[in-house]
């Protein structure tokens, strides 16, 4: 199973072009369901013999264990693209978790930045600072974009046109998104200070890894270096729960559909396959306009 997994991962990430993030749950989940298949057969499992009923005992022994159905719905998801991928090439004859249902999740409404806030964030970089010029380059594209982390830490300098980004999303499908003049102005100054963080590397250190965002040592940006950095300065303004970079991506979806933005627009900018993905801000457009009527309607309570 440990081969099958490997190029099952292996496709994932040079195919499909997953997020180091999904790849590390996508391991983590199907580990869990190997182990799982040896408690119950005392050996080397057979995923030929994998059937619809075996799938389903392994998402009821996840719920016993306290798993919630967000994690037990993610672990599903999982199990059918990897026997999807099994069946076509050859290793099984049918999907077993193909019509297996998830279990019903709560819908939950993202969290976002006032707009008031989002002008607050901006100004907690350092500007006389390298560090500070490229934190800032990286607020305002995440805002001004809405694009998603992964997005942001592939791109490279040929990407960034007159005021558009060439962004390469899930499944290596490229799009075309605008971004403002704030943003534009950010990625100019920290492109005029890219070089110095190059300066920064250790003697013998690899060369330039030709990603736009660099670290203080001069390597490609990683994951948990911008999500760190994220929770500090959301942190400084905000004390929503969520502080990472996707809040950023939610909260511009939110404020252009607040300002009459077109929801297919809005889907197109975020790269999503499906319009019912993007209909959850729709949601939050809702919730905002309730608050606002109930502190300022005479007959509201």
């Amino acid at each position: 199973m440990r081969a099958h997994q490997e190029r099952f991962l292996t496709y994932l990430r040079e195919e499909r072009n997953y997020s180091p993030h999904t790849l590390a749950a996508y391991e983590d989940d199907l580990n869990s369901f190997g182990l799982f298949l040896a408690g119950m057969v005392g050996e080397e499992p057979d995923l030929a013999a994998v059937d619809r009923g075996t799938v389903r005992m392994f998402l009821a022994t996840l719920l016993d264990q306290g798993y919630s159905r967000t994690s037990v719905a993610r672990k599903l998801a999982c199990l059918k693209s990897y026997f999807k991928f099994l069946h076509r090439t050859g290793v099984v004859s049918v999907n077993p978790a193909a019509l297996v249902s998830a279990p019903k999740l709560p819908r939950r409404i993202p969290q976002v930045l006032e707009e008031g806030v989002i002008g607050k964030l901006m100004e907690q970089p350092d500007r006389g600072t390298r560090e500070g010029i490229r934190d800032l380059a990286i607020l305002e594209l995440l805002y001004s974009s809405g694009i998603r982390l992964s997005e942001l830490l592939g791109l490279r300098a040929g990407d960034c046109g007159s005021g558009t980004l060439k962004v390469t999303g899930k499944g290596r499908k490229q799009r075309i998104v605008p971004v403002g003049r704030p943003a534009v102005k950010a990625l100019q100054a920290y492109v005029a200070v890219r070089q110095e963080f190059l300066q920064g590397r250790l003697t013998g250190a690899a060369p330039d890894p030709g990603v736009l965002f660099l670290s203080a040592r001069g390597k490609a940006m990683s994951p948990k270096g911008v999500n760190l950095l994220m929770n500090r300065y959301i942190a400084r303004v905000s004390e929503i729960e969520k502080k990472s970079p996707h809040v950023l991506r939610h909260s511009c979806a939110t404020h252009l559909l607040n300002r009459g933005a077109d929801l297919q627009a809005v889907r197109e900018l975020l790269g999503h396959e499906s319009l019912s993905t993007t209909q959850v801000y729709t949601h939050v457009s809702v919730e905002r306009l309730k608050r606002i009527y109930a502190r300022a309607h005479p007959r509201a309570s």
